[in-house]
């Protein structure tokens, strides 16, 4: 019987069909036409089946559902006697998507793009999706400032209804800043101005911070900072106009010009506090920053409404309300503010959340909490916790939230987020001098083993001067109060024969435990009990005067009780880049009688962060050290003080400051030590304020003094140096570089200028 046609498209669009037909029951349905598309997933789609009445209705209705998978090109419906016949022709599928002339993508990164927008290799190829992925790709390259790219695309047919996609893309020269312009400041100069702006004309370092390119969100908060700068000097009714970016006809020169009004100058006339105050009126004026007579300052305001909502926030107020409303004088130019206080209602911390921590274990971030749950809300705790928290080294990022409960007014929750970082690291240091050329040595660490918050290091050091062996093991929350309880063991193996020190060998071998007590919030306690057995080697002719004296005087084996306590407070704000905040310590060791040679030595270290603006952290460390024998012994001299190189006084050979052996022109170390830094820190110039890397400008001051010798200290006798280092958080590990320049130095000092430490994280 001869097929005739039922419906196709036409009648889809024109609403009727094109060949009147009688309803009839299907026997039997067809599928003609397919090449990739199963038979099966056809019907899946049909809205009828065999048995059901085909009428006008029904047929339009399949069509539809057919066209609408969008795997067809066209759809037909015929009739064969009783049996519906569904002939259709598939679109083509996209066999492979290819792009020629990339420079500034990869086409890996291109390719997923693409696949967010629909078009990917295997599927089904429709022109509107080319259309949209041109603009997804052309998006992309104006995003990195290719203004003048140009783009090409091939459609290629292929055999078994398949097409290939090529773009060929002529990406034309990055388009850069060529001039900045800020109309209408008299006030300030255009240079100082510029100078706020991260977006900046083509300069030496502008290859690498891609600063000269145009990006709409760096406009934006370069705009802010111009409003800032404006509003912290005085300038209340400073206004910026309007900002016009254009580009140049070959689109390679962008040009950016910003209009500005500053108006007048406003100073402070009077301050007053209103509303619910809660606390005394003189301690919250206490927090007030913006006095009387003072030009106004933004940033000075801010930071009063701040402290003040801190304040109310210890208290448990965490949603206080504190707003400076101004009253303009414009003739005198005068502004009179009224702080407005509302404490709002006073919450509690229903729950602390943790969450971020993909190896660390909750507890170990829970027992650094400081608010608890259930309690009143105290911003000051809070505070204390993410220091806590971030101080324990594990984490790249630790951020506090405290989002309220839906449905109450009065409970907030406690979010803890935070960022695992590697917490092992192979640590390799590194060194020139012309003797040995290169020096290393080396040790693997876990400063959080199994998440557990517990330390574990091995060190291994092959270097010419030293063979260590050593595992040492600390857990910090040996009991639930934080008392925590370690254990070291060491071989040691030293030749100076290949260092600036004296020659001389030893053989040691030895052990500790010791013991940590919290005092206080930041406040530690430290004391420990350790065995040491040290065989001395005087190498013969080459011999340490010092060292042969001893052997001489108390044979080559040296056997040592000691006992230690020390004191640590730790109030930085951060361990690996602190900004603010101090560590001091304290130490002191007493060899007990019945040790070979009895001797004390004790130590103090104070290191202090002065914030001075958001870039600029000055760090002043001073450390001094002293040890003395007894009963008529003098102090070992393995266990001299010495200083040089990074750590003490940069840019003089490690080790090599103080009194030198006659013999072998080496340091032989003394019983007391003085060092003194001072160092300007400041990001890395073109990284913004990357926490990752930063730079120093330092000044370093010490030596060390051996009594046995007739050394007395002396300010005249101290060694200096100045100079840059740079200290990097590198995804490798820690690095640091140094180059330092010795001044007011002597014929016998050795100099080491570049110096550098550098770590493998895993």
């Amino acid at each position: 019987m001869k097929k005739k046609l039922l419906v196709g498209l036409v009648s889809v669009l024109l609403a009727h069909s094109v060949l009147a037909f009688e309803p009839f029951q299907i026997k039997d349905i067809r599928v003609e036409g397919i090449q990739r598309t199963e038979a099966g997933t056809v019907f899946s789609y049909l809205p009828v089946k065999v048995g059901d009445t085909m009428d006008d209705e029904k047929a339009a209705a399949a069509i539809k559902a057919l066209f609408a998978t969008g795997f067809f090109k066209d759809v037909r419906l015929e009739i064969d006697g009783k049996v519906l016949v569904v002939v259709l022709e598939e679109r083509p599928a996209i066999a492979s998507l290819e792009f020629t002339g990339l420079k500034a993508f990869k086409a890996e990164d291109l390719k997923k793009s693409l696949r967010e927008v629909g078009l990917a290799e295997s599927r089904i190829f429709d022109r509107a999706l080319v259309e949209r992925a041109e603009q997804e790709l052309k998006r992309q390259y104006l995003a990195q400032g290719y203004y003048a790219v140009q783009m090409t695309t091939t459609i290629t047919p292929l055999e078994r209804n398949r097409v290939g996609v090529n773009f060929a893309v002529n990406e034309g020269e990055i388009a850069k800043i060529k001039r900045i312009n800020i109309i209408g400041a008299g006030a300030m100069r255009e240079a100082d101005l510029l100078d706020l702006m991260v977006l900046r004309t083509s300069g030496w370092l502008t290859w690498y911070t891609n600063n000269d390119q145009y990006s709409k969100l760096k406009l934006s908060g370069d705009l802010e900072t111009l409003r800032s700068h404006y509003l912290d000097r005085g300038y209340l009714e400073f206004n910026i106009e309007s900002t016009q970016v254009s580009i140049s006809p070959d689109k390679r020169d962008i040009y950016i010009t910003i209009n500005v009004t500053e108006g007048e100058r406003y100073t402070v006339s009077s301050v007053k506090l209103a509303g619910q105050l809660l606390l005394p009126e003189a301690e919250l004026t206490k927090l007030v920053r913006v006095n009387p007579g003072e030009v106004f300052s933004r940033e000075k305001m801010t930071e009063t409404t701040k402290a003040i909502s801190e304040r109310l926030g210890n208290e448990g107020y965490a949603f206080a309300n504190v707003n400076a409303a101004p009253e303009l004088d414009k003739e005198k130019r005068l502004v009179a503010f009224t702080v407005f206080i509302d404490p709002g209602r006073r919450v509690y911390v229903r729950r602390i959340n943790v969450s971020g921590n993909t190896r660390t274990r909750d507890e170990v971030i829970r027992r650094e909490m400081r608010q608890s749950e259930a309690g009143w809300y105290d911003g000051e705790k809070i505070n204390k916790s993410r220091t806590r928290v971030d101080r324990l080294g594990y984490f790249e990022e630790v951020t506090v939230e405290t989002p309220p409960v839906a449905g109450t007014t009065d409970q907030v929750d406690m979010e803890i987020k935070v960022k695992e970082k590697p917490t092992g690291n192979i640590m390799l240091g590194a060194g020139f001098s012309s003797s040995e050329k290169i020096t290393l040595s080396g040790s693997v660490s876990q400063q959080n083993l199994f998440g557990s918050g517990k330390h574990l290091s091995f060190q291994i050091s092959t270097s010419k001067s030293n063979q260590i062996y050593s595992i040492s093991h600390t857990d910090p929350y040996y009991t639930v109060d934080g008392v925590s309880r370690g254990f070291d063991a060491y071989i040691r193996n030293v030749d100076t024969s290949s260092l600036a020190t004296a020659t001389y060998s030893t053989d040691s071998a030895g052990g500790d435990m010791r013991w940590g007590v919290p005092v206080g919030e930041d406040d530690y306690i430290n004391f420990g009990l350790s065995f040491d057995r040290t065989t001395i080697n005087t190498l013969g002719s080459d011999a340490s005067a010092q060292a042969v004296v001893y052997v001489l005087q108390n044979g080559n084996t040296a056997n040592t009780v000691l006992t230690s306590i020390g004191w640590q407070k730790d109030g930085r704000d951060s361990v690996i880049f602190p900004t603010s905040g101090s560590l001091r310590k304290a130490t002191a060791e007493l060899a007990l009688p019945g040790s070979t040679v009895p001797y004390y030595r004790g130590s103090y270290q104070h290191l202090q962060f002065f914030p001075l603006n958001r870039k600029l952290t000055l760090a002043l460390n001073g450390e001094v050290a002293a040890g003395r024998g007894y009963s008529g012994k003098d102090m070992p001299f393995f266990k001299n003080y010495y200083a040089g190189g990074i750590g003490s006084v940069r840019g003089f050979e490690s080790s090599s400051l103080g009194p030198q052996d006659p013999l072998s022109d080496g340091a032989l170390g003394g019983d007391t030590r003085l060092v003194a830094n001072a160092e300007l820190l400041f990001p890395l110039p073109g990284m913004g304020l990357d926490k990752s890397v930063r730079m120093g400008v330092f000044v370093d001051a010490g030596n060390v003094w051996n009594s046995n010798y007739g050394d007395k200290v002396s300010s005249g006798s101290l060694r200096y140096s100045a100079g840059l280092a740079l200290s990097w958080n590198s995804p490798m590990g820690p690095l640091k570089f140094s180059y330092g320049n010795p001044f007011d130095t002597t014929d016998k000092d050795k100099i080491q200028r570049l110096q550098f430490q550098f770590g493998s994280s895993f």
